[in-house]
């Protein structure tokens, strides 16, 4: 069985998917325990799957037995059997909290939204264990509709927000499309191992640059780098919050993944980083986006929307961490893949208990949030302390090995924008604890009555264990550091990286 384990982490919730679609014809109650169900298997799947390449390196699966570059093949190393488990570990601990908010935002919806959630968690799986370029395109595109259609579920402007991200999201995968036409044309094969032996001969040909910038360009769109992030913000905004708190923590993450994997393994660090010579600009160009996103964050009113815009600036960190084209930068960027899906799922879910109880994430009805929801409340504060950067959660680590390789690599400018970033980010969640610590204020500065707006509120216990798991993950992350570096990241690298 433990053989067929690459097999099963796509296959099972692809069928349930269906399952779950006619099942909510006849019995809505049947769709989130075949939901759950089938994720959990496919997180045991993902888990035996990284313990595989951990004790015997890359995995090997060919479908159909037909061997590459002619078969399909599902390759697994030790850089996406490491993001194969978040997505799966995710998608879990999303589906288990949120189940609450779905009854009651999609009463009567249950199963076409279990149904797309689950072949969105396949679509986002699929790209991260294939082998094959043309394949990731099709499995990017499946994730994408099925995206698009959960943002499009919501409410108010949820719908115009889905059209435009669907257009820039076809837009983007259209020029992915397009590299890896040409990439094709010059090599005849689709697979990646394949493509990489067979492009060092061909580096100099313009057909290869042009199939690079359009995969780049691509790429780029589908991840929100800024200045092409314009579809992320109203779309992560105005989508439920049990849609929103699965789609944020994941869909930047993966195209972040897809990026290194085409920068890394399909065009090799020797045409990337050398016979192009670009990383200088690209790193300048993470610089502003770091920046921007950093101060357009500052800007917004409301949780949602704030938190939007940091995962514009997060996007930076790690388009930055791999263009510094060294082994500590590369390490922080494949770490914080790991630590901002893990840091994002648990704000996201904080904010969705929070809409949950109150109808509203507007800053000005947050005021008593700690005594009305101080699990809530406690866990959105250690989201806060890891995306500031605060020993020992996860998201000091990560920004560790960007600030250190920032500096390996000279580019004073990157380390910059990471410290401004992170002091930006303790005026962002300060601003929202203060809120929710010390207003409403009293008539006297030592009153200790409290409003009947204050009195305890506290989210189901269903929707806070989860959170609270989530949260203890950010302290467990950032403690095992060094083993997931030196047990994964580290043999992610390719050789030659310094």
């Amino acid at each position: 069985m433990s053989e067929h384990f690459p097999a099963l982490v796509i296959i099972v919730p692809l069928i349930s998917a269906f399952l779950i679609s006619a099942t909510g014809w006849l019995n809505k109650r049947l769709c989130f325990p075949i939901a759950v169900f089938s994720l959990t298997v496919s997180l045991f799947a993902s888990i035996g799957v990284l313990m595989m390449v951990l004790e015997n390196g890359t995995v090997q699966y060919r479908l159909g037995g037909w061997a590459p570059p002619w078969g399909i093949e599902y390759r697994i190393d030790h850089l996406n059997s490491l993001v194969l488990v978040v997505i799966s570990a995710v998608a879990v601990l999303n589906i288990v909290t949120t189940h609450k908010p779905v009854q009651q935002d999609f009463s009567g919806k249950e199963g076409p939204f279990y149904a797309l959630y689950v072949l969105f968690v396949t679509g986002l799986s699929g790209i991260v264990v294939t082998g094959d370029a043309f394949n990731l395109y099709v499995l990017l595109e499946i994730a994408s509709l099925t995206g698009y259609a959960l943002i499009g579920l919501g409410k108010d402007r949820a719908a115009l927000s889905s059209l435009n991200y669907l257009i820039m999201g076809t837009i983007g995968a259209s020029f992915y499309l397009l590299g890896i036409g040409y990439i094709y044309l010059v090599t005849g094969s689709l697979n990646i191992a394949d493509i990489a032996n067979l492009l060092p001969d061909i580096y100099d040909s313009g057909v290869v640059l042009f199939a690079f910038i359009f995969c780049m360009i691509g790429l780029f769109i589908k991840m929100a780098f800024f200045p092409l992030h314009a579809w992320l913000p109203n779309a992560y905004s105005y989508a439920q919050s049990s849609a929103v708190s699965l789609i944020a923590p994941l869909t930047t993450k993966v195209m972040i993944y897809v990026m290194i994997r085409v920068t890394l393994y399909l065009f090799t660090p020797q045409f990337s980083f050398v016979f192009l010579n670009i990383s200088k600009p690209m790193v300048w160009l993470s610089v502003l986006a770091i920046v921007m996103g950093s101060l357009f964050a500052l800007s917004q009113k409301s949780l949602k929307k704030m938190l939007t815009y940091i995962i514009v600036a997060e996007v930076g960190y790690m388009v930055g961490g791999l263009w510094l084209g060294n082994r500590q930068g590369i390490t922080g960027s494949i770490l914080h893949i790991v630590n901002d899906a893990a840091m994002t799922l648990c704000l996201f879910l904080a904010a969705g208990n929070i809409l949950y109880m109150l109808k509203s994430d507007s800053f000005e009805d947050m005021k008593g949030l700690f005594v009305k929801m101080p699990f809530t409340m406690a866990a959105f504060t250690a989201g806060a302390l890891s995306i500031i950067g605060v020993p020992p959660f996860c998201g000091f680590f990560s920004k560790w090995y960007l600030i250190s390789g920032g500096i390996a690599a000279g580019e004073f400018g990157f380390v910059g924008a990471l410290i401004f970033s992170s002091l930006v980010n303790v005026v962002l969640f300060f601003r929202v604890i203060e809120i929710g610590y010390y207003e409403p204020f009293t008539n006297h500065p030592n009153a200790h009555q409290k409003d009947e707006e204050t009195l305890f509120n506290e989210a189901p216990r269903d929707m806070l264990v989860p959170l609270l798991m989530a949260a203890i993950l950010l302290l467990a992350l950032g403690i095992f550091t060094g083993h997931i570096v030196t047990a994964i990241i580290q043999f992610a690298i390719p050789t030659g990286i310094i």
